[in-house]
């Protein structure tokens, strides 16, 4: 039987489920603003209902120039064909931002923590491709910190669906109960550096603790990153960008934004055809400083140096049957 992983390419709305189609991306700053400004007056609870919209944006070509600046931020090849496998999270990004802060989105934007990401990528969008882009609330769930949105981005290419993602964001609160695991990414403004999640168990043997991955290079990361990736994504949260701002917020230093980190990961291991992807953000990576990249199989992390216990990102790759994912 195929898990809940292998169906969301799939998925289908609820009938009824309104489509708005726009006409040019949001612009991030006023929602991002109406969002902060919103965040008090939201009462997280898994059970409250989703924005029914679906959000629309077609005849949608990639700016190369931008595509670019992408590439080198994050270590993929400059000049490809094809866009980079993380590269229509951050076309979709805009989107997602305008639904997660609007009135109807349950969850405070504020402190907003981004979990996880699952990629299914058909076949490597065309950098010179005409795309439409859907983004919608898939639904909510309960967490042992709080409460969790899942967020799917698709992009068509001729009305064929190319690549689709899953992103799960936490909005913490009181909870009795819960059973997924704890995340770290912060959205727009979180209070505290939350704790590293332990490593994941190998597959068919509860209670054992994970070999760590081999060792396969360290990567220095200057202060910039996070001002430089910001530039390119539209992510500028605070806490990414000076010292200054990421104090304000709990942070020593800035960190680099969790997008970064798994795309980093992903242009080390090289081309993608058709993928999955699965990354989970477990500790911020304080900026700058430096970071261990092991790998082995489909598995990748990103940890700490000379500490294989604590991981930043834990994720796979796969490559996949382009019929299948």
């Amino acid at each position: 039987m195929a898990d809940r992983h292998e169906l969301f390419m799939t998925a289908r709305l609820s009938p009824g489920t309104p489509t708005r189609t726009l006409t040019a991306p949001p612009a991030l700053t006023p929602h991002l603003l109406r969002g902060a400004l919103l965040s008090p007056f939201k009462r997280p609870r898994p059970d409250a209902p989703v924005p029914p919209a679906r959000l629309v944006l077609q005849d949608l070509r990639v700016d190369l120039a931008h595509l670019s600046g992408y590439e080198r931020i994050c270590g993929f090849a400059t000049g490809s064909d094809a866009l980079p496998v993380t590269y229509p999270h951050v076309l979709g990004f805009p989107l997602a931002m305008r639904l997660m802060a609007s009135r109807p989105f349950p969850l405070p934007l504020l402190g907003l923590v981004h979990t996880s990401i699952e990629i299914r990528q058909r076949r490597a969008p065309a950098a010179t491709g005409t795309y439409e882009l859907a983004v919608y609330v898939e639904g909510l769930a309960p967490h042992r910190r709080g409460t969790e949105a899942r967020v799917v981005t698709e992009a068509r290419a001729g009305g064929e669906l190319v690549w689709a993602s899953r992103s799960t964001y936490l909005a913490r609160h009181r909870t009795t109960g819960g059973t997924l695991p704890a995340a770290t990414e912060p959205v727009p403004v979180p209070t505290s550096e939350p704790a590293p999640a332990p490593a994941p168990a190998p597959a068919g043997n509860p209670g054992t603790v994970a070999r760590p991955l081999p060792a396969r290079t360290e990567w220095r990361l200057g202060g910039d990153v996070g001002r430089r990736y910001g530039a390119v994504s539209g992510d500028r949260n605070p806490i990414h960008l000076h010292p200054f701002t990421a104090r304000l917020f709990g942070f020593p230093r800035p960190i680099a934004h969790g997008m970064w980190t798994v795309a980093r990961c992903l242009a080390e291991r090289g081309p993608q055809g058709p993928v999955r992807v699965r990354a989970d953000f477990r500790a911020p990576v304080l900026l700058p400083g430096t970071v261990t990249y092991a790998a082995d199989g489909p598995a990748f992390e990103l940890r700490t140096p000379g500490d294989p216990g604590r991981p930043h990102l834990t994720g796979e790759m796969r490559p996949a049957d382009p019929d299948r994912v």
